[in-house]
């Protein structure tokens, strides 16, 4: 697994090619820029901002824009996220019956904020609106696997089960 900020998906040297052929590709055809961040992220796990520069000469749309972009869809991110992604519903069901507290738990035992990744690569911290499963209130997903009725005294168990993978 990669350190927080760098991927595991090859070298710079392959993946800086691939950025330009997916930039080639696109690089006349009209609406062009979600398809290229959407691969863009594919390649590098998320869209740093020396991604977005290339991406704004290769296009020749501006910087700004593209960040527009970026920050506006929740599906973009601008920083690496780890091989356990970790989401806590904070929707109005979840929140109601406490997943502030679980995320609170989450922040503290990680020692991330939401929108970070642990320096070892391995968890990211994310919140959500909902996940529709609302029934099971609160809830996080850890990659695709959903927890629901959570406790604080859950987190450290659940936690634990991923780093001993």
């Amino acid at each position: 697994m990669s350190v927080a900020g760098e991927c595991c998906c090859g070298n710079v040297d392959t993946r800086e090619q691939k950025l330009t052929e997916i930039i080639e590709k696109y690089k006349n055809t009209k609406g062009a820029l979600i398809p290229v961040l959407h691969e863009a992220q594919e390649l590098y796990g998320y869209l740093p901002l020396k991604v977005q520069k290339k991406i704004s000469e290769g296009l020749d749309v501006p910087l700004a824009e593209i960040y527009g972009v970026v920050t506006f869809y929740t599906q973009f991110s601008l920083n690496a996220k780890g091989k356990y992604k970790i989401q806590v519903c904070l929707g109005t069901a979840c929140y109601v019956k406490g997943s502030s507290k679980v995320l609170d738990k989450l922040r503290e035992k990680l020692g991330i904020n939401v929108g970070e990744c642990t320096e070892d690569g391995l968890f990211s911290l994310d919140a959500c609106r909902c996940v529709g499963a609302c029934g099971l209130a609160p809830v996080m997903m850890i990659n695709d696997d959903v927890y629901g009725r959570l406790t604080v005294d859950d987190v450290e168990g659940i936690i634990e089960k991923y780093r001993n993978k």
